[in-house]
């Protein structure tokens, strides 16, 4: 098998038709149009083997890790996702790992409505850049860099499992897991929904993957102002509560990374409004800070300084 019968067996079967799509898989480029009024919206990320994910991970949760964390940035810019590309860097030719993989991105791409439209396949360590584009009204897009002073800032799900769930994804032999944490490690859910939903409530919006105070700050600097946390609302869950105690639950909270769940300004008057959107989509929010006057982001706990004792992921730190 050379990589034209790979793409053909594997990959070909991804490119279902999909509104706009002109020419798909088969030719140097893709070719696609856009609905009216629509801007287009890109995004791309790279998982590496031994750095993004274990070692040996199976190849079901790869596909689902990659299609999550890409469909994930769409959700922060409020956007509908539409097309992928996948680069595909594999050390040999596996029949077994690429059907099983193949499979669970056919699924992850299905249920997200974006069809595979072209990409590259090569030899070498296993490396996979998804390239994930969407579209949204123009001017309605999510961005980093509309908070305000007064906004609330407010969170979806729960922060923290997924910390938890590497440390089993690490330790636990996987065909004894079945566990909410590993899944959430595993199988991340992209707030796609409710993205789309926020658009014209929030002002502004992040997901969180390098840890929650991390991703904060990005919006700070954008939006040139600071941030209070006050660590006793952080939502967490009963399982990781469980799992870790308090006081880890929220350091894994705080700078854990890996949840994919938003972070948004939100004006306190369309509180209201927000949650009742999420609650459509299928999700919760909760206030956890504010939007201040200054820089970078700060912790409080009942009124006193919280210093966390870590404050996010950086690949080259």
């Amino acid at each position: 098998m050379d990589e034209f019968d790979l793409i053909a067996r594997y990959f070909q079967p991804l490119a279902f038709a999909a509104p706009g799509l002109e020419l798909g898989i088969g030719d140097d480029a893709a070719i696609f149009t856009l609905p009216p009024g629509e801007a287009l919206v890109v995004t791309v990320d790279t998982l590496v083997e031994g750095v993004h994910f274990p070692v040996d991970f199976p190849p079901a949760a790869v596909a689902s890790r990659l299609a999550a964390v890409n469909l994930s940035d769409l959700a922060a810019m409020g956007a509908t996702p539409r097309y992928a590309t996948l680069a595909l860097t594999v050390p040999r030719l596996e029949p077994d790992w690429l059907a099983a993989f193949a499979d669970a991105f056919g699924v992850a791409l299905a249920a997200a409505g974006m069809s595979l439209v072209g990409g590259d396949t090569t030899r070498g360590p296993l490396t996979l850049t998804l390239q994930a584009m969407g579209s949204v009204p123009v001017g309605q897009a999510l961005t980093r860099r509309g908070a305000r002073l007064g906004d609330l800032v407010v969170v979806s799900g729960t922060l923290g499992d997924a910390r938890a769930g590497l440390d089993l994804a690490l330790s636990t032999p996987w065909a004894d897991a079945d566990d909410p944490l590993l899944a959430r490690f595993v199988a991340p859910t992209p707030r796609v929904a409710l993205g789309c939903a926020l658009r014209g409530v929030a002002r502004a919006a992040i997901d969180v993957s390098d840890g929650l105070l991390a991703d904060l700050g990005h919006i700070a600097a954008r939006s040139r102002c600071g941030v209070r946390v006050d660590v006793g609302r952080l939502p967490l869950s009963a399982a990781l509560c469980a799992r870790v105690g308090l006081a880890t639950a929220r350091e894994f909270a705080l700078a854990g990374g890996d949840d994919y769940e938003l972070v948004l300004a939100v004006p306190p008057d369309r509180l209201a409004e927000a949650a009742q959107r999420a609650r459509g989509a299928g999700v919760s929010l909760t206030v956890i800070g504010e939007f201040v006057a200054g820089a970078g982001v700060e912790c409080h706990d009942a009124g006193q300084a919280f210093v966390p004792a870590a404050r996010g992921y950086l690949h080259f730190e």
